[in-house]
This record gives C-alpha cells, structure tokens and sequence, in this order.
C-alpha cells in the first residue's frame, strides 16, 4: 500500500510540476516539495533536493520554449541570474541553521499563500506594458527582484518564475 501511495503521490507531483513549469514558468519545487512532505512524510531537506533536481530540466525545456518564440530578455534575465545565484547560496546556509520541521512547514505555508495570490491577483502585464519601463528601472527591478527570489529558492527550494509572480 506504501509503494502504491508513493507512485500516485510522485505521478501528480510531476504532473503537476510538469503543468506548472509549462503553463505558468512556475518552478516545479513549488509543487512537488510541498507534496512530498505532506503526503509521503518526507524529510524537507530531501523533498528539496529531489525537486530541485527536476527543476533543471523542466525549467531548461521551458526557457528554450520561451526564447523560441522570442518571449524572453535576455539582458535583464542575466542581471537577475547573477543576483539569484548569490542570494540562493545565502538562502541555502541560512536554511541549513534551521530545523527541517519549520523548514517544511514553511514551505508548505508559503506556496499555499502563492497559490492564492496567483488565484486572487495574477499578472496581467502585456509585452508593449514592460517595454514602456525605463532599462535603468528594469536592471534595478531585476537586482531586487533577484534578491528575494534567490533567497526563497536556496531557503524553500522553490522559486523561478513563480516567484517573479510575487
């Protein structure tokens, strides 16, 4: 019964996170971490590593989608990348002092409260909108931007293009 709740739970994991990725740029650890240590128990810092491990390839299938139909800035995705990059090595030592049950906990909290402000408030924004935003204001937006959203990725494991959505 336990191998069978573990193959259902990982199918609509990665269904769900294979939807997401696809759909909303989400990244996939914000369904599938939360799954995991809800229904299988997992261990959170686990749940993490397996959901960022399929993050990878999800997110690379999705950004060359993306870059393909020339819906991506490349210029201000690099700024951010860098800044995310820093602050995900913070957010992941930081992580590392806490106890694995308030990690999971958070996790869990967090992406719940995502979910509602995607369902309450999505992003509605259209090309020729952010087009009409200075370069100056789109390379600061994408600093701070990148600070949070590498934090909460090296923290909870669960970040991406769901947490541009912020």
């Amino acid at each position: 019964m336990k191998l069978l709740m573990t193959i259902i739970v990982t199918f609509f994991a990665g269904m769900g996170a294979g939807l997401g990725t696809g759909f909303a740029g989400m990244s996939a650890a914000a369904v599938i971490s939360p799954m995991l240590i809800t229904f299988l128990h997992m261990n959170p810092f686990m749940a993490v590593g397996i959901a960022l491990s399929s993050d990878v390839l999800a997110s690379a299938v999705s950004a060359y989608t993306y870059g393909k139909n020339k819906n991506l800035d490349v210029k201000n995705g690099s700024i951010m990348m860098v800044t995310v990059l820093v602050f995900t090595v913070i957010g992941s030592y930081i992580s590392s002092l806490v106890p694995s049950t308030t990690m999971g906990s958070f996790s869990v909290v967090m992406t719940f409260f995502l979910g509602i402000k995607f369902i309450v408030r999505p992003v509605m924004t259209t090309k020729e909108a952010m087009n009409s935003v200075s370069a100056k204001k789109r390379a600061v937006q994408s600093v701070l931007c990148g600070m949070i959203i590498g934090f909460i990725c090296g923290f909870v494991g669960a970040g991406g293009g769901m947490m541009m959505l912020l």
